[in-house]
């Protein structure tokens, strides 16, 4: 049973992990993860690669949404600029892998403050529908200028990292998971900071933060520049996973889907972008192998999109009514159980 935590120095009380049982389960965890590649099938290496694109993704969002209260539905969009970024320079200039993920979310990063700007202004709704606007304006641009390759997109040969070809799921692997490790830590530490409060601070109440001083057309921008270059640093990894980018790949679909995810994980904690991407990246897979299971499967696969669609709305509508708060707060449930076990909460 472990009832509280002392602190004795600032240090420790701004630790990440401030006791030895996340310790441990941070070391096991780590092991687990290097361990998987070993013991996991090409099928399983690609589920694992496609998650934590997602978690990188449900991340960014979860800045601008969860954290800092301003809803978008432009995501997609952001990371279709992080994959064009990186598909055109590296079929036309042939630059560097890790340069070319960072021009790609440095380049969604522009694009999230310049889709920012009316948020000083509107919010809620009709900030939804100006990201969707946005969304819209992006596959525009995708489809039809021939520096993108218009509807047929580009194809992105394999990266190489340090001489080595990236083409298999294995070795990609052993990049986009440690990326996705180092953004969730930096978003992590980011709400131990002065801007992260600010973020906070202006999802509460917007008002009352302008009042104290925080500026609020200031890290609004920032919070649309900073989930955007998450958004564009994720594109660029899906791009390279996937090796093809056409105005299709990011959808307004997609847009919902991480909205769905940051709902069903939890809004407003970096460990509910990890479940909810994790959940809601499986819940197609699993639908799949049910589909698999039932006789004349192969009939029924033209109704696996619209079953999937369904799904993903009653999920949000389910978590909205019953557990507003995700699959965080669930687990947050189950770990204060055992804090106080064996005596009743």
């Amino acid at each position: 049973m472990r009832i509280g935590t002392l602190k004795e120095s600032y240090i420790a009380d701004a630790a990440l992990f401030d006791s030895r049982t996340q310790k441990t389960w941070l070391a096991v965890a780590a092991a687990l993860l290097v361990l998987f590649p070993f013991m996991a099938s090409d099928y399983w290496l690609y589920l694992a690669c496609l998650v934590s694109i997602n978690v990188a993704s449900a991340t960014g969002l979860n800045i601008l949404t969860g954290y800092t209260g301003l809803v978008s539905l432009g995501q997609a969009a952001f990371m279709g600029l992080g994959a064009y970024t990186v598909a055109v320079m590296e079929t036309r200039l042939g630059t560097p892998f890790l340069l070319n993920l960072l021009a790609g979310g440095f380049v969604a990063m522009l694009g999230g403050i310049v889709v920012g700007i009316p948020s000083l202004r509107v919010k809620g709704l009709y900030l939804a529908i100006a990201t969707i606007a946005a969304s819209f304006i992006a596959h525009f641009i995708f489809a039809n200028w021939s520096f993108t390759g218009g509807t047929g997109g580009l194809s992105i040969p394999p990266a190489s990292l340090l001489g080595m070809p990236l083409d298999t799921s294995f070795r990609l692997y052993w990049v986009i998971v440690p990326i996705t490790i180092v953004m969730l830590l930096g978003a992590a530490n980011l709400f131990r900071t002065r801007i992260g409060r600010a973020f906070i601070a202006i999802r509460d109440r917007d008002i009352s933060a302008e009042v104290l001083g925080i500026p609020l057309l200031r890290y609004k921008l920032l919070s649309f520049g900073l989930s955007s270059f998450y958004a564009g640093v994720a594109g660029g990894l899906w791009a390279y996973f996937f090796r093809v980018v056409t105005p299709e790949s990011f959808p307004l679909l997609m847009s919902i889907f991480f909205l769905a995810a940051i709902i069903v994980g939890g809004m407003g904690t970096i460990l509910g972008g990890i479940l909810g991407a994790v959940f809601m990246t499986m819940v197609p897979e699993l639908l799949k192998l049910v589909f698999d299971l039932l006789p004349n499967s192969a009939e029924y696969t033209v109704f696996l999109s619209p079953v999937r669609t369904i799904i993903f709305g009653l999920l949000i509508i389910g978590f909205l009514v019953f557990e507003p708060h995700g699959l965080a707060e669930m687990w947050r449930r189950v770990r204060r159980f055992f804090h106080l076990w064996p005596f009743r909460n």
